[in-house]
């Protein structure tokens, strides 16, 4: 029982970050560059025309449409607040579900999982990626984004309700745990990682604050674009520090 409960509060966020989350992913350039990555990361994987897709954790759906680009799209999600906002953008079906015991679409097997910032969140992390794993077609890929170095930790992941940030060799021994083959691990939002770095340490376990700042118009376009053209390299070789971890792996044929 107590690890039911545990399971069904994974996504325990405040109902006013997924608010303030709905607002700020069309426009935030920390949520448009990285659609930008994954978007170029996405284009290079052997997907058939007609993959099925989950994004597990979708949120309120921000990423839904450009996953819709590369197939048929499914949404899991824990948070009704958020389900709801999901389903008003009218890409995908989002269908309520916890990890690692409560996966929907029991009728469906995937061939591209996409877990973008989400296993963080989770208290059985290595459980999660094993139920994913039965759920992914031989073959079939994972794509996963997580936040990097325990040493950043701040006020955003109290705000977020991760469980822990994590480092490359222990993300790579998690994922080939569960039975993966990791295909491609860097860290990533490496330029800005000093500045992040100072503001996060320097702003240190401060109880006020937005979870997601919204800069100004002109710094908001210039941290968006400093972001995304990290693009042109991921995917071809591999960072060596960053303040997120992306990681490509298939489940074995």
């Amino acid at each position: 029982m107590i690890i039911t409960a545990l399971n069904r509060v994974q996504h325990n966020v405040d109902a006013s970050i997924y608010a303030e989350m709905a607002a700020l992913e069309n426009h935030h350039w920390w949520f448009v560059a990285r659609r930008s990555i994954l978007n170029k990361i996405l284009a290079g994987l052997p997907l058939p025309a007609d993959a099925q897709i989950l994004e597990a954790g979708c949120g309120t759906g921000g990423n839904l449409a450009m996953l819709a680009r590369y197939g048929q799209v499914h949404g899991m999600e824990a948070n009704a607040e958020a389900i709801n906002l999901a389903m008003a953008k009218g890409v995908a079906e989002v269908r309520a579900g916890y990890l690692p015991n409560d996966i929907p679409f029991p009728e469906k097997s995937f061939d591209l999982i996409a877990l973008f910032d989400v296993l963080e969140h989770l208290e059985e992390d290595a459980a999660a990626l094993r139920a994913l794993r039965a759920r992914l077609k031989p073959g079939g890929w994972l794509l996963v984004t997580v936040p990097a170095y325990p040493f950043l930790w701040g006020r955003h992941d109290e705000l977020h309700h991760h469980k822990r940030r994590y480092m490359a060799r222990g993300l790579r021994a998690l994922t080939e745990s569960a039975g993966y083959r990791v295909r491609y691990l860097s860290y990533f939002n490496t330029w800005l990682l000093p500045l992040i770095a100072v503001a996060r340490l320097a702003r240190g376990s401060a109880k006020d604050g937005s979870a997601v700042p919204m800069p100004n118009k002109f710094l908001n376009a210039l941290l968006t674009k400093i972001f995304a053209s990290e693009r042109f390299f991921l995917g071809h070789i591999a960072f060596p520090a960053g303040v997120s971890l992306l990681m490509m792996a298939r489940n074995p044929e």
